[in-house]
C-alpha cells in the first residue's frame, strides 16, 4: 500500500510543477508568408530555453495571414515576458501587439494584464 501512495504522490507533486502561466501574443500580420513568423519563433524558443523560463508551444494563424497568435507557458509570467519582450519589441510585425500575461491556469478569476508591443 505504501509503493502506491509514493507513486501516487510523485505524480501529483510533477503536475504541481507543471506551467501554469501564460504568455500570449495576438498580432497583425496580413501576408501569408509565415516564414517571418517561424524565425520569430525559433528566436523566442531559443531565448525561452537559454533563460530556463518555459516553453514556447506554438502559433495560431489566420488562413488569410490577417493575424496570428504565439503561445508561451512555464511558471512565472513576469520571467517569461521579460525574456521574450526585447525579441517581439525588436520585431517590425509586432508592433501593436497585444499581450495577455496570464498568471495562473486558464480559468475564471485568474489575474492577468495586457501590454501593448512597440515595435
Amino acid at each position: 500500500m505504501n509503493f502506491l501512495r509514493k507513486i501516487f504522490q510523485k505524480k501529483q507533486s510533477a503536475q504541481s510543477s507543471e506551467p501554469e502561466h501564460a504568455v500570449i501574443v495576438h498580432f497583425d500580420y496580413g501576408t501569408t508568408d509565415l516564414q517571418p513568423v517561424f524565425d520569430l519563433e525559433d528566436r523566442l524558443e531559443s531565448v525561452i530555453d537559454t533563460a530556463s523560463v518555459g516553453e514556447f508551444d506554438g502559433n495560431e494563424m489566420a488562413v488569410d495571414g490577417s493575424d496570428g497568435y504565439l503561445y508561451m507557458y512555464g511558471p512565472d509570467g513576469d520571467e517569461l515576458f521579460e525574456a521574450v519582450q526585447p525579441i517581439l519589441e525588436n520585431t517590425p510585425f509586432m508592433s501593436g501587439a497585444r499581450v495577455l500575461v496570464r498568471y495562473g491556469p486558464p480559468e475564471d478569476g485568474v489575474r492577468d494584464r495586457i501590454v501593448t508591443i512597440d515595435a
